[in-house]
């Protein structure tokens, strides 16, 4: 099993330190969900955006990063993403992490206080070195948009 990062974490919110850490619904979730740290319901038109608070600050070991991601539910029943999905929190970032929810229905949509706006997903991160040169030629080429899914599959 690879080793686990330790992130250290600040409130900036009271409500959101008795809520507790992000947490995983199950053993095996891959996501920490995040809460709206607001005070009144907000409301979102149709694909109107809100950047809401979270009520944590953290500390992302170097080599990590934080991965804002949607909820699932939150996406079925009212249409309401993270609209830079997934978002990066880098691991020099200090300020309080912030969740830009975009409503991406026709229909009217509620952000409730300390509701479960989203999760955070840890992931490893490469830095690559990058050297100035000539590529190498590859089946697809310069094929971009679209180009993988024009292949028949039945030969």
């Amino acid at each position: 099993m690879k080793p686990r990062p330790t992130v250290r974490i600040q409130f900036t919110s009271d409500v959101i330190r008795v809520l507790g850490f992000p947490r995983a619904a199950t053993s095996g979730a891959a996501g920490f969900d995040l809460y709206a740290d607001i005070e009144q319901a907000e409301i979102l038109l149709p694909r109107d955006r809100l950047l809401v608070r979270t009520g944590i600050r953290m500390a992302i070991p170097s080599g990590w990063e934080g991965q804002i991601r949607p909820r699932s539910g939150l996406a079925l029943k009212q249409g309401l993403t993270v609209l830079n999905a997934p978002a990066t929190i880098d691991s020099d970032y200090r300020g309080e992490v912030r969740v830009l929810l975009v409503n991406a229905s026709n229909d009217v949509a509620t952000i409730t206080p300390y509701e479960r706006i989203a999760q955070l997903v840890f992931a490893r991160v490469a830095s690559p070195v990058f050297e100035i040169g000539e590529l190498d030629e590859t089946e697809r080429g310069e094929s971009g948009f679209g180009s993988t899914g024009t292949h028949d599959v039945r030969k």
